[in-house]
């Protein structure tokens, strides 16, 4: 089996020190590995993306010295792919439609259970107000959700192996942390094709991607991610969370950092090299 993984930013502001060390860490593990590394572009939100951002990255990118095994990849490309597996979903019963905005989910939700989590991997932890509802009510400014409960009961729940220094070892995913530290998940949002955990677990497997690497502020998504591939019949990768680049008061870095962009630091003078010493590696 060809080691094989990805970097996959979206074009929504200019990559920071903490892409910079995602992007390296995982081309370097593919490289010592033999593999392969590729670039994906996560352009779902299409509100928010932008073409010179697009640009930026792989300008950004090719100068750290990195290059992409394949074509990018990217995911405004592959909508039909999308809506194709919540099509799928739904025709077994599993999805509804959800009209809750974001106010009225916090209002819902706004006294969790004691000793449950207020918020999961999907954001605030969906209290189940539209649940039950058919999906010939669905119109296009509404949510799709996947009923968690009943997906649960259709499949044997897997596990997943995670080789980062934080979480390292064999994960199960169980039901009672699917329903109490997850809840009803979002599959499509209003008026984009499908969410960032569907299109990434679809990405991957259709891109054959064999080592997620990524931030370990993701390891919790990770059994989301897996169940979803149990759920679609999808292969199984082996996950890598490596420690995220945080600024001076141990915030992890966003892309309203600017002046730790990489482009900044390439206008000032730096070097490739000097930009792996300043993040570790």
């Amino acid at each position: 089996m060809t080691f094989r993984t990805r970097f996959a930013p979206s074009p929504t502001g200019p990559l920071h020190l903490g892409h910079a060390f995602s992007a390296l860490t995982a081309f370097d593990m593919a490289r010592d590995a033999r593999g392969e590394f590729l670039l994906r572009i996560d352009d779902i939100d299409q509100s928010r993306a932008r073409p010179e951002w697009d640009t930026q990255i792989q300008d950004d990118l090719t100068w750290l010295g990195l290059t992409w095994d394949a074509p990018i990849w990217r995911q405004s490309d592959h909508f039909a792919d999308y809506r194709a597996a919540i099509e799928t979903l739904s025709a077994r019963g599993l999805t509804y439609p959800c009209s809750c905005s974001r106010r009225d989910i916090e209002a819902a939700a706004s006294a969790p259970q004691e000793g449950l989590p207020a918020f999961g991997p999907d954001g605030r932890i969906y209290p189940g107000t539209c649940r039950g509802r058919p999906m010939s009510d669905w119109t296009e400014g509404q949510a799709i959700r996947l009923d968690l409960s009943r997906a649960i009961a259709t499949v044997d729940l897997p596990s997943f192996t995670e080789t980062g220094p934080t979480h390292q070892g064999l994960h199960e995913v169980t039901k009672d942390h699917l329903l109490t530290q997850i809840g009803d998940p979002v599959l499509a949002r209003p008026h984009m094709a499908a969410s960032y955990h569907l299109s990434v677990v679809l990405d991957d497997a259709n891109q054959a991607i064999t080592h997620v690497i990524r931030g370990e502020d993701l390891f919790e998504a990770s059994f989301l991610q897996r169940f979803l591939q149990q759920l679609l019949g999808l292969p199984a990768p082996i996950y890598h969370h490596h420690p995220l680049i945080r600024d001076e008061t141990g915030k992890r870095l966003a892309k309203r950092d600017d002046a730790r962009a990489i482009a900044t630091y390439r206008e000032a003078g730096a070097t490739p090299a000097e930009i792996r010493q300043k993040i570790g590696l």
